[in-house]
């Protein structure tokens, strides 16, 4: 999820796409679902910038709401679904404040907003997803990988840094590294996949 110090209208509506508005679902996210592990719910895609994710969890029968710091994303993704005939609902928000969403959330989905935060804004951030969700929801999150930071590259935290931040409230599944999948990069950058289940 976009950080508040930056202007992330103009980062897209920059004619160079940002490097992790790739136009296809995540790998991640379709081998989660692939896996059993979460089937159709109400869920919260956490920073869905265009909605990409939003649209794909929606056409495999969840019922998503996608939230966005950046109003120009949030537009986009409107106008994503009007054109596939998608149904979902998008609010323009930050994750540190999030508005009445109409919850509790089954499943929440966070591809790179989690990393974006000042480590001071952690426990907010958990409090918030908490408040949206209920106990034995699942939380999927997607980040930078703090073994191999890249410069430009996202954010990056340490598999010790994720478990002081959720393992109070989420029962840790697993965590997993991977390959970020980017676009305007020479390397995709490596990223760590956590799966979580609220306390």
């Amino acid at each position: 999820m976009p950080a508040p110090d930056r202007d992330w209208d103009q980062i897209y509506r920059d004619p160079e796409t940002p490097p992790w508005d790739t136009g296809r679902p995540s790998v991640q996210l379709q081998r989660l679902l692939d896996s059993g592990a979460v089937k159709p719910c109400r869920a919260l895609d956490l920073g869905c910038g265009t909605g990409t994710n939003t649209l794909f969890l929606t056409q495999q029968g969840f019922d998503v709401t996608g939230v966005d710091l950046s109003e120009v994303a949030i537009q986009r993704a409107r106008e994503k679904a009007r054109a596939a005939g998608v149904k979902a609902n998008f609010v323009c928000a930050s994750v540190t404040a999030l508005p009445g969403l109409g919850g509790p959330f089954d499943f929440v989905f966070d591809r790179g907003c989690f990393h974006m935060l000042a480590k001071e804004e952690r426990g907010v951030f958990v409090a918030q997803v908490l408040g949206v969700t209920r106990p034995g929801s699942v939380y999927f999150l997607l980040c930078g990988n703090a073994k191999e930071p890249q410069d430009p590259g996202p954010p990056t935290v340490s598999e010790e840094e994720i478990r002081a931040t959720f393992s109070h409230d989420f029962e840790i599944e697993w965590i997993r590294e991977f390959r970020l999948q980017v676009v305007n990069r020479p390397k995709p950058p490596l990223g760590y996949a956590t799966l979580m289940r609220r306390r």
